[in-house]
């Protein structure tokens, strides 16, 4: 049909001058001419325009996906580095430490070091000679002749080096050295500290998979010279003709092809480390970024070309009309060949239908006049098997009518378009489809094209849109546009409805302790939990973090409410199994607004239910509360106090007292402990007791207690300025703060700015803290051994622990609570005191009575040998301006 087309132009013209003997008469063919080429054109132009947009919007992507990659890579690769730098620290201080000595050897042995970790650490001394190694090597050769060495040895600089890539010495393979100095006993060059790693020890913890064919990560120096580096499949021969140039710290560039060896240009980011002078980078290769779009590319091309072969028919066919009309049989005839050719191919179900009507003109079903290849086929059946034939053979009589009627309203509007689900019985072969009806004539003409596929890729959206990715669960998105219905919904049938509001109490020390993993582990079977004892009618919804909202439809009664929230308590108040160890506990704290009492819309029940919680939490967690409206002013009162510490810990509105210990016999002064006091701008002073709880709550407690432990160690550096006799002073620390990683540090980088002596400082901890098995808690309290300080236990007596467990206990001092030294009074409080006295001699650790006020419990102490007591009767807590006079006198009442 197309190559005949242009014959029935020629034989248009020819006949068009002849009838009419003159040019003239040419200009509809011509403008017939112009409409079809514009047409074409700006078609073209407008899919270049989409071309050049789709093109534009991968290269952006690619060059965020590629700065995602660089800044992670970074930051696992600054953790890496630190972890190194930090051993280099650990040699160092294992060097310099007198009487300690170093035994790479023995802990290599001991498994420390495995031999597959590609990481290998030596000590040098100051002839460049091994002194100690992790690698199993015979071979010993001497280091004085490495730069590095030379360097260390002539700049007093401390500081880590990082080396360029060399062949090792034993190793015989590319290593990166990683150096610091090491000082001699009288502050001389006494060697070097040495750790060496593979390359690919850099890039082990990137996952190889998410690279590409062609994407490569790598580290460099500053100066551009290669460290390590990874690649997807392809060869590592891929990478730059000369090393890169980075201009600033972070950066994006679309690298062209002439700068790498295969030829293929990249999309590059890069990452300068804060803490050392390397960067991370990821390139991801042209072909990978722009794969989709040059498929998206091609179908806007493929679709351009069916267009305009469209158009260009249809201007052909137009000049055909215009040419003659008497040979309008002969013109429909080629369009509708023309026609046909196209919508046969076409993904769209074409169908003429003719309606019939009984004697009162009423439609009472439709006939198919013609359909395409594809109409036919979504109705499962051969184009001769459609035509010619009844509507209502092919459609179920459950919804026959209301199809008809849907028909009968396109007639007589002329138009009507929708998307239709297709019934399980239909006999139409999709799931979802798209219908366009359009009046033609006396009859209509119906379009229909599958959009399951479409539909089924919306539907996944709105479920990653509305569902919590960790738990599975209604996400806080769904609840804002399920929770406004669901009211709405309770308002019309007058019911009422109850919102629980969940927080999950303790589950921070679960992440603190056994971490994240084992966090989303709890969250998941909390989740589970939760599911397990609602009806099928009510939802639950993860709010995020450890907080969760029930939503209970159609309540009957407020005891229904209280029986599901008991419920919650105890399902959730059972231990936890996490991972391969069992035991875990945590509580629901609940808080509950009910609709329409407590509010009548979304937002105000959300608020009401979490002042609520609040108010469980504070009436000691593990428990359900239901809001009353004098809680809104409680919590108010809350926030207050909370902004208060928060603005006192910022501008440090704190200062200390000092009370002392004294030895028990004699009255000579042996230490002080420090007590932290709050001068509030407008109340004065303030007790701990009155804020201390709060700031453990809001986790404020770290803050407060770096201030203190900041304040006491310049105090200390003050009076030791000033010549004084100074004691040591005893600091309490939280069960917060001892899972804080920064304490045993913090701590020994005061004693070290200050120049205070550890033995000036000791700890005072709770014997729960102590008995803390946290992998964080522990570690912080052996760290607290190798600073050199005393670990004192507090009021003991009164936690978890008992004098069974008293040699389990790695302290120094026991702190006996005042309620024992109340009971010496009677007769069983003397032997519970000697009891504690006789094992804490057995284990060399000294006592300590808190809470003296009387002369007969002194005098009981001494006869019990107590060490040392502390309290009222000795001296109150004292201001630092107090204190040395309190020392110059050093005995604070006679010798027994």
């Amino acid at each position: 049909m197309n190559r005949s087309m242009p014959t029935h132009a020629h034989r248009i013209i020819e006949r068009l001058k002849s009838a009419r003997g003159a040019y003239g008469h040419l200009w509809p063919l011509l403008l017939w001419l112009a409409v079809g080429g514009s047409a074409i054109y700006l078609l073209w132009m407008f899919t270049l325009s989409l071309i050049l947009m789709e093109k534009s919007n991968a290269e952006a992507a690619a060059l965020r996906l590629s700065a995602s990659l660089s800044r992670a890579y970074a930051s696992q690769l600054e953790r890496t580095i630190q972890e190194i730098d930090q051993l280099t620290l650990l040699l160092r201080y294992s060097w310099e430490e007198p009487g300690r000595g170093i035994d790479l050897e023995r802990q290599r042995d001991r498994g420390l070091f495995p031999a597959s970790a590609q990481l290998y650490a030596t000590v040098l001394d100051s002839d460049g000679k091994i002194v100690s190694t992790t690698m199993e090597s015979r071979e010993m050769p001497s280091f004085a002749d490495m730069s590095f060495f030379q360097w260390h040895r002539d700049n007093p600089d401390g500081s880590l080096q990082i080396s360029q890539v060399s062949t090792g010495k034993r190793l015989n393979r590319d290593v990166v050295r990683f150096t610091r100095r090491l000082g001699g006993n009288d502050g001389s060059f006494g060697g070097v500290a040495l750790v060496s790693v593979e390359p690919p020890y850099l890039t082990a913890f990137h996952d190889a998979r998410m690279l590409g064919s062609g994407d490569f990560i790598s580290v460099r120096f500053l100066n551009g010279s290669l460290i390590a580096t990874k690649t997807g499949t392809y060869p590592s021969e891929t990478y730059y003709r000369k090393d890169p140039v980075f201009l600033s710290d972070t950066g994006t560039e679309i690298e062209p092809k002439e700068r790498f060896i295969d030829g293929q240009a990249r999309f590059l980011s890069w990452t300068r480390l804060n803490r050392y002078p390397v960067v991370a980078l990821a390139a991801i290769a042209e072909g990978n970024a722009l794969a989709a779009y040059e498929k998206t590319a091609f179908t806007y091309r493929r679709f351009a070309y069916a267009i305009s072969a469209l158009m260009a028919a249809f201007t052909l066919a137009g000049m055909f009309f215009t040419s003659r009309l008497a040979w309008r049989k002969r013109r429909e005839e080629a369009i509708q060949a023309t026609m046909r050719l196209a919508t046969d191919a076409a993904n769209e179900g074409f169908y003429t239908l003719r309606p019939m009507r009984d004697h009162d003109a009423f439609v009472t079903d439709f006939l198919f006049e013609d359909c395409n290849e594809r109409g036919a086929e979504l109705l499962g059946l051969a184009k001769a098997s459609v035509k010619g034939h009844l509507f209502s053979e092919f459609v179920n009589k459950e919804y026959r009518e209301e199809l008809f009627a849907l028909f009968r309203r396109a007639l007589a509007s002329g138009f009507h378009e929708d998307e239709f689900r297709v019934p399980k019985n239909s006999r139409l072969r999709a799931a979802w489809v798209y219908r366009r009806m359009v009046r033609s004539g006396d009859g209509l003409a119906l379009t229909m094209r599958d959009i399951s596929q479409a539909k089924e890729n919306e539907f996944a959206l709105s479920r990653l849109a509305n569902t919590d990715a960790l738990t599975m669960l209604p996400n806080r998105h769904w609840l804002s546009a399920f929770l406004p219905e669901a009211i709405r919904r309770s308002g019309r049938r007058e019911s009422s409805l109850a919102l629980l509001f969940i927080d999950l109490d303790n589950f921070k020390n679960i992440n603190d302790t056994l971490g994240h993993d084992a966090g989303d582990e709890l969250l998941r079977a909390a989740a589970a939990r939760l599911k397990s004892v609602l009806r099928a009618s009510d939802h639950v919804v993860r709010l995020g973090g450890d907080e969760f909202i029930v939503v209970l439809d159609n309540v009957e009664l407020v005891d229904d409410v209280s029986r599901v929230a008991s419920h919650v308590v105890k399902v959730i108040g059972e231990p936890f199994t996490l991972g391969a160890s069992a035991g875990h506990l945590v509580n629901a704290s609940i808080g509950i607004s009910l609709f329409p009492q407590d509010g009548d819309d979304s937002d105000t029940l959300l608020k009401h239910a979490d002042i609520a919680m609040y108010a469980a939490k504070a009436a000691g967690k593990g428990r359900y509360h239901f809001y009353h409206s004098h809680l809104s002013d409680t919590l108010l009162l809350k926030l207050d106090k909370e902004k208060a510490l928060r603005d006192a810990v910022a501008s440090d509105q704190f200062v200390m007292h000092y009370q002392p210990r004294v030895k028990a016999a004699s009255g000579r002064l042996s230490s002080m402990e420090a007590l932290v006091r709050w001068m509030h701008p407008e109340r004065g002073l303030i007790y701990p007791n009155e804020f201390i709880g709060l700031a453990e709550d809001t986790g404020l407690i770290s803050s407060l207690g770096e201030l203190v432990i900041e304040k006491v160690c310049a105090q200390l550096a003050d009076w030791k300025a000033g010549g004084m006799a100074i004691v040591p002073v005893s600091l309490n620390v939280s069960a917060h703060q001892l899972r804080n990683e920064r304490l045993a540090g913090f701590i020994r980088d005061c004693l070290r700015r200050h120049r205070i002596e550890p033995s000036l400082i000791e700890v005072e901890l709770t014997e729960s803290a102590m008995l803390d098995n946290s992998v964080t808690a522990r570690r912080q309290l052996g760290e607290l051994r190798d600073v050199g300080v005393k670990l004192l236990i507090d009021d003991f007596g009164t936690g978890y622990s008992s004098l069974a467990q008293l040699h389990q206990l790695d302290v120094d001092v026991l702190k006996v609570d005042r309620a024992f030294t109340t009971a010496l009074a009677d007769g069983n409080g003397e032997v519970m005191f000697r009891a504690v006295t006789s094992m804490a001699e057995a284990l060399d650790i000294r006592v300590v009575a808190e809470g003296v006020e009387t002369a007969e419990q002194l005098r009981s102490l001494q006869r019990l040998h107590c060490d040392e007591v502390q309290g009222y009767l000795i001296a109150r807590a004292l201001p630092a301006a107090e204190i040395p006079s309190l020392i110059a006198q050093r005995f604070l009442f006679a010798a027994a």
